[in-house]
C-alpha cells in the first residue's frame, strides 16, 4: 500500500458510480485516489477527519462562460465555492480565439450583451497574449487555477476569422475553400487539446432568440448554415473524438430535432443539448424534450439534455438587462449606452410595442416582477411591490409602470423576476429522467443578475435532502459521473482507485446556499451578485485542499484538461 500524501478518514463514501454508499477511508497519493477502505493513517502526511460527513467526487459544471473570468479569478466563483472541481469553457460557440488583434474590442463588446460580462473587466483582465486557439490554450495553462478546465472550440471566432465579420453576421454560405479552412481550424484547435465544438443556433426571428450580439442582431452562429455545422460534425467523425454542445431553436419555436440527430449521426459523437426546463410561456415544453431525448436514446443516437435545476432568480436593472431579447421592440429599446436606453425606454411612441410583451422564455410575466430597490423619493414607495401592484396604484399598464419607475431612477431600479422551477412538479419530471445533466450554471455570465453557479449545493440541499426527488447516490452520479461521460472527461467523475483526487467532503444537514450579496471584486471596479456556500468541510482538486470550511485556501492545483485529461 505504501505511504499516503493524505487520508480522508472515516467518511460516508458515495463514489459516483450509483453504488450503495459505504463507510471508508480514502487514501491519496500523487494527486490520485490510491486506496479506499480501512487504511492506516500513521504514515500519511495529513489526515482529514470526515466522521459523519459525505465524501464524494467533485462536481463537474458543463455549461460555463469563464473564458474571461479565469484570467482574474483562479477559483472560478461561484462554481469553486459550491463543490465544483472541473468546468467546461467555450460553450455556445462564444470565445476569444482565434482572434486577430483588430477584432479583440468587438469580441469583448459581443460578450457584454450575449452573456452580460462587464466590458471594463474584460478590457483590464484579459491578457490577450494569443492570436490562435492553440496560443489561447497555452495562456489558459499558464494561469493559476484552483479548478480543472476542459476546453471546447467555440465556433463563432472561427466563422469571423474565415468569413470576415460582415459576411459571418450575414450568414454567408462559405465557399468550398472556406469550408476547408474552417475544418482545418477546428482540427488545429482539437490537436491542441480542444474536446469538441459548440454553437448557439437560435434563429434571430424566433421566440427563443434571447441571446443577441452587442448591436442587437444575431450572433454569427445563429445564422451559420447547416452545411457548415455538418462540416464541423465531419471533423469529429474523422477524429472519432470530441463532443458537441448546442442550443438550437427554429423560427416557430420548435426545436430542430432532425438537424441535431443528423449532426449526431454524421459525427458519431454525442451532443449536449441546451436546455431542458419548464418555461413560463411553454409550461410543458420539458415533456416534449424528454420524449425526444428518450427516442434518441432508444435509437442509439447520443443526445444528452442539460437541465436547468436551480431556482436562482434574476435580479436586474435596465442598465444591463438583455433577456427580453426575444422581442424586437425590446431589443431595439435596450441597445446602446445607458443614456440612449433611458431615452428610448421613456419614449411614449415606443410604449405600445413594448406593452405587447408580457413574459419571455426565461422570465415570469412582467406583472409578477418585484420592485426591490429604488433611488428617488418618488419611486421609493414602490419598493417591495410587484409591478402589477405598482400598476394598480398608478393606473398604468404594467409595462408603463415598470419603465416609468426605471426611467425616474436613471435605470438603476433593481427588479426581481421570479425564478424558473417554481413549478416543482415539472422539475420533478425533469429530475425523474435520469439522462439529463443538472446545472446550466452559466458561470461567469450574467454576473449582475444571476447566481446559477450555486446549483450543486441547491441540488443536494433542496432536491435531495428537503424534497427527496432522488437518492444521494443517484444525485452524485448526475452531478459528477454523468457530466464527465457526456463531455469527454477521460478519468474524472468517480471516486475509484486510480482516478484523480477531485473530492468534496460535506455535511449534508448543514449544506446551504447563503444569501445573495453584491461583491465589488471584478477588474475595473465592476460589481457582481454572488452566493457563497455553507457546509463544505473540504474540497480537493488533484489531491490538494482548495476549500476548507467553506473558504479558499489559496492553493491552485487545477489543470487544463487537454483532450479531456491531464
Amino acid at each position: 500500500m505504501g505511504d499516503f500524501d493524505l487520508v480522508i478518514k472515516d467518511g460516508i463514501v458515495i463514489d459516483g458510480t450509483r453504488s450503495q454508499r459505504y463507510r471508508a477511508d480514502v487514501g491519496i497519493r500523487n494527486g490520485r485516489i490510491a486506496a479506499l477502505g480501512r487504511l492506516k493513517t500513521k504514515d500519511a502526511r495529513r489526515t482529514l477527519d470526515a466522521s459523519g460527513l459525505i465524501v464524494a467526487p467533485g462536481f463537474i459544471d458543463l455549461h460555463t462562460h469563464y473564458d474571461a473570468q479565469l484570467f482574474w479569478d483562479p477559483y472560478l466563483t461561484l462554481s469553486g465555492w459550491h463543490g465544483v472541481t472541473s468546468v467546461v469553457i467555450g460553450n455556445c460557440g462564444f470565445g476569444f480565439a482565434p482572434m486577430r488583434p483588430e477584432m479583440r474590442e468587438r469580441a469583448m463588446l459581443t460578450m457584454t450583451r450575449v452573456e452580460a460580462i462587464p466590458h471594463e473587466s474584460m478590457r483590464r483582465g484579459l491578457p490577450w497574449d494569443w492570436v490562435t486557439y492553440p496560443e489561447f490554450l497555452d495562456s489558459v495553462e499558464r494561469r493559476p487555477k484552483a479548478l480543472n478546465v476542459l476546453p471546447y472550440v467555440p465556433i463563432a471566432p472561427l466563422l469571423v476569422w474565415v468569413l470576415g465579420f460582415e459576411r459571418a453576421k450575414a450568414g454567408a454560405m462559405p465557399t468550398d475553400a472556406e469550408h476547408r479552412e474552417l475544418r482545418r481550424l477546428l482540427h488545429e484547435g482539437m490537436d491542441a487539446g480542444g474536446c469538441g465544438w459548440s454553437a448557439q443556433r437560435l434563429h434571430p426571428d424566433g421566440p427563443g432568440a434571447v441571446q443577441r450580439d452587442y448591436d442587437g442582431g444575431p450572433m454569427v452562429t445563429d445564422v451559420m448554415r447547416d452545411e457548415t455545422a455538418l462540416a464541423f460534425a465531419e471533423v469529429l467523425a474523422e477524429r472519432n473524438h470530441g463532443f458537441m454542445q448546442m442550443a438550437l431553436a427554429t423560427t416557430d419555436g420548435a426545436h430542430d430535432f432532425a438537424h441535431i440527430e443528423q449532426l449526431a449521426e454524421v459525427s458519431g459523437r454525442p451532443i449536449l443539448y441546451n436546455v431542458v426546463q419548464s418555461f413560463v410561456r411553454f409550461p410543458e415544453a420539458h415533456r416534449g424534450l424528454i420524449g425526444w431525448l428518450d427516442s434518441c436514446r432508444q435509437r442509439g443516437i447520443r443526445v444528452y439534455g442539460q437541465g436547468v435545476t436551480t431556482t436562482a432568480a434574476f435580479t436586474f436593472t435596465f442598465e444591463d438587462w438583455n433577456l427580453f431579447d426575444d422581442d424586437p421592440a425590446w431589443v431595439e429599446a435596450t441597445v446602446g449606452t445607458v443614456a440612449e436606453r433611458k431615452q428610448k425606454l421613456a419614449d411614449p411612441g415606443r410604449r405600445p410595442r413594448l406593452r405587447g410583451y408580457d413574459s419571455g422564455i426565461v422570465t415570469v410575466p412582467i406583472g409578477r416582477t418585484v420592485v426591490l430597490d429604488c433611488f428617488t423619493p418618488e419611486t421609493k414607495p414602490f419598493e417591495n411591490l410587484t409591478v402589477a401592484e405598482v400598476a394598480a396604484r398608478t393606473g398604468k399598464h404594467p409595462v408603463d409602470a415598470m419603465l416609468d419607475v426605471a426611467v425616474a431612477d436613471d435605470l438603476r431600479t433593481v427588479f426581481y423576476a421570479e425564478p424558473a422551477n417554481v413549478d416543482r412538479a415539472a422539475l420533478r419530471e425533469i429530475i425523474d429522467y435520469e439522462w439529463i445533466v443538472p446545472g446550466v450554471s452559466d458561470g461567469g455570465a450574467h454576473t449582475k443578475f444571476f447566481t446559477g453557479g450555486r446549483y450543486p449545493t441547491e441540488f443536494l440541499s433542496r432536491i435531495v435532502r428537503e424534497e427527496a426527488m432522488c437518492s444521494l447516490e443517484h444525485a452524485h452520479w448526475r452531478l459528477s459521473a454523468l457530466p464527465a461521460h457526456c463531455a469527454g472527461f477521460r478519468d474524472r467523475g468517480t471516486l475509484v482507485e486510480g482516478a484523480p483526487a477531485d473530492v468534496v467532503v460535506y455535511d449534508l444537514e448543514k449544506l446551504a446556499c447563503l444569501p445573495t450579496e453584491v461583491a465589488h471584486d471584478f477588474p475595473g471596479g465592476e460589481w457582481r451578485r454572488i452566493q457563497r456556500a455553507q457546509g463544505y468541510r473540504f474540497v480537493l482538486v488533484n489531491g490538494e485542499v482548495t476549500i476548507e470550511d467553506d473558504r479558499e485556501t489559496g492553493i491552485h492545483p487545477g489543470r487544463l484538461l487537454r483532450h479531456g485529461a491531464m
